[in-house]
């Protein structure tokens, strides 16, 4: 068994919740491979989860902006959680938000656009002067309908345009915007909780279908081992449905009253405010996702300054 590093089986337990002699095993086993080696866990069935979720570690503060049929996310990160809640942190993510919004641009163009005294990087690099910490813009995204309506939701809010969490939805349809808005901020909520990665198992990346098959085959063919090929078929479609159930917005279970299916819950819009209604996407921004931030160890740091 090939020697693996502390450090690395640690990372793999803290990623996926699995035991530390499995991680290391697991490690062994793909050499050191952090993404096959969480596939082998899944396979062996010591890692049982279906849908992977991203470590959070960075800090910031996600910004939404929403006009008459668009809306954006703008995640700003920084070094600490201290700094998210400063108010010229949180009033530059804000502003961005806002200035996204209005010209209608990508991050690139964002940092180049005026923003008070010079640019958005300009007042960035000010803000970071002042405060004494790393920051950054990480990502933007703009979602726009017509006709009919963008709607938001902000959890764990640090204001009604800023939290840690931010989604936006678009629901094309004539129907009353009032309606559709409640409808849309219902349905906002449910993706915050929900975290689906795509809107039908057909808008999802072949390479990501490729790849949860693969691992489910593995998975099935070890609980169903001597049984025909055709029964072996037929548990694997069950478990790729279950997979699409988890991760697909429309096939999910809608949070808000835990028996309805996201699709059904359209389709009863659509007979109840006389017209068609239809979700054309959404956007879900958590801070820090898929960011990975080295934990200092202070009792060791203080050690190492005192000569212990």
């Amino acid at each position: 068994m090939a020697e693996i590093a502390a450090g690395l089986v640690k990372a793999l337990r803290d990623r996926t919740g699995a035991g530390m002699m499995d991680c290391k095993k697991a490690l062994a086993e793909t050499n050191g491979d952090m993404t096959a080696a969480e596939d082998w866990l899944r396979k062996s069935g010591a890692l049982k989860a279906a849908k992977k979720a991203a470590r959070v570690a960075a800090e910031g503060l996600i910004g939404l902006a929403v006009g008459e049929h668009s809306g954006v996310l703008v995640e700003v990160n920084a070094e600490t959680d201290f700094v998210a809640r400063n108010d010229d942190f949180k009033g530059f993510v804000k502003s961005a938000a806002e200035l996204a919004l209005a010209e209608g641009c990508g991050i690139e163009a964002l940092m180049d656009k005026k923003l008070g005294a010079g640019t958005v990087k300009d007042t960035l690099t000010a803000l970071i002067a002042k405060i004494g910490e790393n920051m950054s813009v990480r990502r933007v995204q703009i979602l726009s309908v017509e006709p009919g309506v963008v709607a938001s939701y902000v959890h764990n809010a640090a204001s009604p345009e800023l939290g840690k969490i931010g989604v936006l939805v678009a629901l094309k349809s004539a129907a009353d915007k009032a309606k559709l808005m409640d409808l849309g901020k219902k349905l906002a909520m449910h993706i915050a909780a929900a975290s689906p990665i795509a809107l039908t198992a057909a808008h999802l990346p072949k390479e990501v279908v490729e790849h949860e098959r693969a691992v489910q085959i593995e998975i099935v063919r070890q609980n169903a081992a001597g049984k025909p090929e055709n029964i072996v078929e037929k548990m694997l479609e069950g478990r790729m449905r279950k997979y699409y159930e988890d991760v697909c917005l429309m096939e999910q279970t809608y949070v808000i009253d835990q028996e309805t299916k996201i699709a059904k819950v359209i389709e009863n819009a659509s007979k109840e405010f006389g017209t068609p209604v239809e979700i054309t996407g959404f956007v879900r921004f958590q801070v820090g996702e898929g960011i990975e931030k080295v934990q200092s160890d202070l009792v060791g740091e203080v050690a190492k300054m005192t000569g212990q």
